[in-house]
């Protein structure tokens, strides 16, 4: 038995998922196949299967009072901060130091992907070649 046999043996006409190309124009028989749908609209516009619901809304009033309360607990984590001697100028410094060294090891990474496509091997072969470490 072939593949459309054991096809037809296990659904009819109108009951089949998809149809099926018939002869050997499989090209012109892809674009005629359609999804199996119990729903009229297949191309329907999207919806979320996560719906708020009105009991999950929250009024303006609830909202501005929960934001105002969190930027009062934000200050007070930020004076807590500056009082353990922490400082916006050192906190900017440290970032402007952590886009440099990740430039950086992006550019290295890019340099072991070549050198690595040029000797036919893997960059994990070359991290033990160069004395690296694989969290490096």
């Amino acid at each position: 038995m072939n593949t459309e046999q054991a096809a037809e043996t296990h659904c009819s006409a109108n009951q089949c998922p998809v149809s099926t190309p018939e002869g050997g124009d499989l090209k012109e028989g892809a674009l005629k196949r359609t999804p199996f749908s119990k729903f009229k609209r297949v191309h329907s516009n999207f919806k979320s299967p996560l719906q708020v619901t009105d009991s999950a809304k929250v009024s303006p009033a609830e909202e501005v009072a929960e934001l105002k309360r969190r930027g009062e607990q934000l200050d007070t984590e930020i004076a807590q901060l500056e009082a353990e001697g922490c400082r916006v100028e050192e906190l900017e410094h440290h970032i402007d130091m952590l886009h440099e060294y990740n430039d950086i090891k992006d550019i290295g990474q890019s340099l072991l992907g070549r050198i690595a496509a040029v000797r036919g091997t893997t960059t994990r072969d070359l991290y033990s070649h160069f004395g690296l470490e694989l969290d490096d």
